[in-house]
């Protein structure tokens, strides 16, 4: 197949993708609300879960299908995607509260699992060399912590301050919060638009991985980089879509809590359930640059993860994020593609 045909093909998997996600979380969000669910516990999992499932889904058919450079890509792509394009744009389009009792508690754990993996990644590589891998023991610890992140995160919800958050007058604005879900579809309606967007889902990260493994080797480009740019940005959207909806609606709040839940879920979540699908190689066999993940890609997401704690506690006293907190994550994000795509075609 000409690549111009394998590119289009993996654009549309995008796309079904989205849509996909899109039906899955306005479906699922419908039902938890009518079976009378709280709002804000709904978005801590269902929600979140939710916009990280197309991750998962390529994540574990890549590994399933033997390709395991796209499962650890995307994931870590991902999280620099959230936190450096999706956070970064935010900045600039509206000052973006910072909810002190979220960001002590999921900001934490959203550091916390980025170092896990990091940790994980680089002893695994001291033991074993090129032989190194996420074995799938790590892959269930990580989806038991899953558990008791969610856990954590209701009884978290239970207890945060009711009411909106407060920002000081020199930088808040009269807005008019406009409802991010409606609620007038049946429940019948609402179940098969969940499983529909499952099914979809499903099948359309499998046209991607196909699609995405014969580019790379067509491009000479290594999986891994190609699944930390190319297919993060395109599993990556439903949080882009649901980080934009939550600004032109008047709930900001919503990107930054978008952001740091599907950070924590790219590595509980993604790659947890992947490396039980099948263990997942940290050097990329055959490939030029076969160690491209532990000197780009992680040092990457530690360094945004690191600087985004850094405006946390900067932040701390406005109770707000500053406008310029955007520019140094947009530019690490960009260095990394163009430096990733660049060190691919050597």
């Amino acid at each position: 197949m000409h690549w111009g045909l394998l590119l289009l093909l993996t654009l549309m998997s995008m796309a079904a993708l989205v849509k996909g996600a899109d039906w899955l979380v306005e479906s699922a969000s419908n039902l938890a609300y009518r079976l009378g669910m709280s709002k804000v516990i709904v978005g801590a999992t269902i929600v979140s879960l939710g916009t990280t499932s197309p991750e998962c889904a390529v994540s574990v058919m890549a590994a399933w299908a033997g390709e395991p450079g796209l499962a650890m890509g995307n994931a870590v792509g991902s999280i620099l995607f959230d936190s450096g394009l999706i956070f970064g744009v935010g900045c600039f389009l509206v000052v973006l509260p910072a909810d002190q009792f979220i960001l002590n508690r999921q900001g934490w754990v959203q550091f916390g699992v980025g170092v896990l993996l990091a940790v994980v990644c680089y002893i695994a590589f001291a033991i074993q060399g090129a032989q190194a891998t996420i074995g799938q023991e790590i892959g269930v610890l990580m989806l038991l912590l899953l558990v008791a992140y969610l856990f954590l995160s209701v009884r978290w919800a239970r207890k945060h301050p009711q009411g909106k958050l407060k920002m000081p007058d020199t930088v808040s604005e009269p807005m008019q919060a406009v409802p991010l879900v409606q609620e007038n579809h049946g429940i019948v309606l609402m179940i098969a638009r969940m499983i529909v967007g499952l099914i979809i889902i499903i099948f359309a990260s499998h046209v991607l991985v196909m699609s995405v493994s014969v580019l790379a080797q067509r491009w000479g480009v290594p999986e891994t980089v190609i699944a930390g740019t190319l297919v993060a940005m395109g599993t990556s959207l439903p949080e882009l879509v649901v980080g934009l909806m939550a600004i032109r609606k008047k709930h900001p709040e919503l990107l930054v809590g978008n952001v740091i839940g599907a950070d924590i879920l790219n590595v509980l979540f993604v790659i947890g359930a992947s490396s039980v699908a099948a263990p997942l190689p940290i050097i990329e066999s055959g490939a030029s640059h076969p160690a491209i993940f532990l000197w780009l890609h992680l040092p990457a997401m530690l360094l945004v993860l690191i600087l985004f704690r850094c405006f946390i506690f900067a932040g701390a006293r406005r109770r707000h994020f500053s406008r310029w907190n955007g520019a140094p994550l947009l530019l690490i994000y960009f260095t990394y593609v163009i430096l990733g795509w660049l060190v691919g075609r050597v």
